[in-house]
Order: C-alpha cells, then structure tokens, then sequence
C-alpha cells in the first residue's frame, strides 16, 4: 500500500513538472522583434525620401507614434506574457506597420508625380527659352530684353540641377520663376514692337511706301523703299521693282527713333542728301540721308514737352545706308548696312534726291508679328 501512495506521488510531480516546462514553453516574449525590425525599416525609407517634406503631417503622426512605442518597448522588452495573454504594445505596433506601409506607397506616389511635374513644367520651359532666344535673334531684339534672359537661364538650370538631385518641389519652384520672368520678356517685347502688329499702322505705312513707288512711276526714276521688320531693302525704277537687297540694322534697329545716341533705326520719307563714294567714307560706300526732316523735329520736340525725352538729349542726326568696312564693327548705330557688293550696285543707280522710305512693315505677317504671335502662343500652353 505504502509502495502504491509512493508511486502515485512520483508520477503527481512527473506530471506537474511536464506541464510547467509545457506552460513555460508556450510563453512569448511581449516585443516581437521582426515586427519592430519591421517598422525600422519603414522609418528608414520613409527618411530616404524625405517624407517629412513630401507629406509633413502624415510623417510627423508617423514619428510621433514610433518614438511613444519605442519607449514602451524599452519599458518592456525583458517581459514575457502567456500566449492567451492581449499584448497591447503588439496590437499598436502592428497598427503602426501598416500605417507606416501606407504611407510609404503615399510618399512614392506623390514623389513619382512631383517628378512628372518637375519634368513637365521644365521640358516647357526650355522650350519656350529656346524659342526666345532664337526668335529673337531673327528680329534682333535681344537688346529690348536687357539682363532677363540670363535671369532665365539661371532658374532654368537651377531647375535641372534640382531635377537631377530628386528635389522635385525646388525644381518646380525654379521653373515657375523662370516662367515669370519669360512672361515679363513677353510683356516686354510685346509693349516695345507691338506696332509691328498694329493693322492701323502697318496700314499707313503701306500707304506712305505706296506713294514713294507712285512718285517714281509719275517721275519716270528711282526709289527705294526699306522694311525694317522684314530687313528688305526695295529699288524701284519707273514704279517698278527692280532690285531687292538684304539689309542690317543694329542691335536697336527695329526701335523707334527717339533721340541721339539709341540706336534705332528711323521710319520716314527721306531723300539721299550726299554720295561718299571710295576715300570719303570708311564704310566702302555711303548714301548719307537728310534726317532729321521736318516730321522727325517736330515729333522729337512733342516728345520732349511730353517727357518722353529728357531735355539734356539731342536730336539725332547722321542715317544712311552704307556698306562695310574691315577693321570697323558692322553696326549701324541707327543706319542701314549692306554687303559690299550690293551698296556698290546701288550706289551706282541712285542719284542725290532719290526718294528713301523707310517704314516698320508692309504686311500684319511679317517677321516680327510672327514671332510675336508664336511667343503669345507658347505662353498660354504653359
């Protein structure tokens, strides 16, 4: 009987001990390393794509959670719970990796469609600089612009320089600056040479050309008719055209002549005063105008009791057309070039007294209409 409790005893606590190392073995720790390993590495990414710029608020409550729950896995990572047991922190820290997960694919969204942005708004931009510069370099009308196409140029790289870097939001930044600026060149070129576009004016400077061309015909002689927006130059002989030449003007050419000194190219009924041929002239050849006239005093003392003109200015003197000399820089300062070959022809069949008339445009197409309407075009795309 005594040998039967003993047995009994024995197999009790064999029993016991097989079901506390059964229960012991069960237990799990309350910090699941792989889930927090986990959430590591989505903080990673999420700092690698600078989240906190992308999507400010989203990554902050992101932040804010991940710091309290690594505090409390600090507080806890040393204590083991029964498998039947709620773990909280678990329950949280599982909330956060798919909150974290989401945010992830959220910030590369919005990454992939700020780089399309960036990329978009940058491809149109150099599209509409191109277009400037070799637009206005047709019209040469590059002096009206002044310092802002370098101004674009700079932002325009700025923005590709942060395109390349993946700072998508500066490259956006950049390119709206330089858009602003093209808008300003627009604006610019549009208030200097918009008469080019104007029918009314276009439409008395047909007349007036119309009336020199009449006057040779009538005067059985010659004369010339200059259009400066398409750097034509026009000889007619008995109202007929008989030559046509290209022609230069200076960097301010395509200007309204308003005073000494800017360059621009006046538009007017002239006639050629005086012939400097060979050793009189050190542009080959030189057909010197009688400007000003009596139109051109008038206009330039209206201007200057208008204030359009200061008082210390002078009227502006000396315009012809001449050809070119070696040594001696091309631009006119106001005056007509041609080749030498071809001032020498010319020179050769006008007379002092010949008619020169000298106007913006013949036609509402011409070169610098167009490059107009092409800048206004461009500008409404972006």
């Amino acid at each position: 009987m005594s040998r039967s409790r003993d047995i009994c005893r024995i197999a009790t606590r064999v029993t016991l001990v097989a079901l506390l190392s059964m229960s012991l073995g069960g237990c799990v720790e309350t910090v699941p390393e792989e889930l927090v390993e986990s959430i590591e590495s989505l903080d990673r990414d999420l700092s690698t794509l600078r989240a906190s710029d992308v999507n400010p608020a989203a990554y902050s409550k992101f932040s804010r959670q991940w710091i309290a729950l690594q505090g409390r896995i600090r507080s806890e990572e040393n204590i083991v719970r029964w498998p039947w047991e709620d773990n909280e922190l678990e329950t949280d820290l599982e909330a956060l990796q798919v909150e974290g997960t989401q945010l992830l694919s959220d910030v590369n969204s919005r990454i992939q469609a700020q780089r399309t942005t960036a990329e978009t708004k940058l491809a149109k931009i150099e599209q509409r600089l191109r277009l400037l510069n070799s637009r206005v370099g047709d019209i040469g009308s590059r002096v009206v612009l002044g310092e802002h196409p370098v101004e674009t140029e700079v932002h325009v790289k700025q923005a590709r320089l942060f395109l390349e870097q993946g700072q998508f939001e500066h490259s956006i930044q950049a390119s709206e600056r330089a858009g602003r600026i093209l808008l300003t060149q627009t604006a610019l070129l549009t208030n200097e040479l918009g008469r080019y576009a104007d029918d009314d004016l276009i439409a008395a400077w047909r007349e007036s050309a119309q009336r020199t061309i009449d006057w040779s015909r009538t005067h059985r002689a010659q004369a010339i008719v200059v259009s400066k927006a398409d750097r034509v130059l026009t000889l007619y002989k008995n109202g007929r055209k008989v030559l046509t030449y290209p022609i230069r003007l200076g960097s301010r050419g395509i200007r309204a002549k308003q005073h000494y000194g800017d360059g621009a190219t006046p538009e007017g009924e002239y006639r050629i005063q005086r012939k400097r041929g060979p050793g009189q002239t050190p542009y080959f050849r030189a057909l010197i105008l009688d400007y000003p006239n009596i139109d051109d005093r008038r206009r330039f003392e209206e201007a200057q009791k208008a204030g359009l003109i200061p008082k210390s200015q002078h009227m502006p003197g000396l315009i012809q057309l001449h050809g070119i000399a070696q040594g001696i820089s091309d631009q006119p300062y106001g005056s007509i070039v041609l080749d030498n070959p071809q001032i020498a022809q010319l020179f050769d069949q006008v007379a002092v007294g010949t008619p020169v008339n000298i106007v913006g445009a013949l036609e509402s197409q011409n070169s610098i209409s167009l490059v107009l309407a092409d800048l206004g075009d461009q500008e409404e795309e972006t």
